[in-house]
């Protein structure tokens, strides 16, 4: 699911291609700016840094649905984080979307820039 790509820097990223990459490339980039303002407060990353947010997809009649993961299965903040997503996807795109929680199991490894979590050790 997830594909590199190049940015203009030359450094790669770890992004996450979702369906309307394909189906609606104008929307990327400003469902991926509205949905960068939810933040994780345990990891202080948003969930598209942290690859989170695993697809986003248009149904026939413009319906957004978005699938995601939390970090641990049990987040103790996950209910506030799974609202936040859909109010801000919701804005995003200007019409309702679906939240679908996926059994994924996250890792680090997940995140676009895995080199984050370092943190110089």
């Amino acid at each position: 699911m997830s594909q590199e790509f190049e940015n203009p820097n030359n450094k790669k990223d770890n992004q996450i291609k979702w369906a309307i990459h394909d189906s609606n490339p104008d929307l990327v980039e400003k469902m991926r700016t509205k949905l960068s303002e939810v933040i994780d407060p345990e990891l202080g990353y948003d969930i598209v840094q942290l690859g989170l947010v695993r697809d986003f997809s248009l149904d026939e009649n413009g319906k957004g649905k978005l699938k995601m993961i939390l970090t641990t299965p049990f987040c103790p903040y996950g209910p506030e984080i799974v609202a936040m997503t859909k109010i801000k996807a919701e804005v995003g795109l200007g019409k309702e979307v679906e939240i679908e929680m996926l059994p994924e199991v996250w890792n680090p490894g997940m995140a676009e820039d895995p080199d984050i979590f370092s943190w110089g050790l």
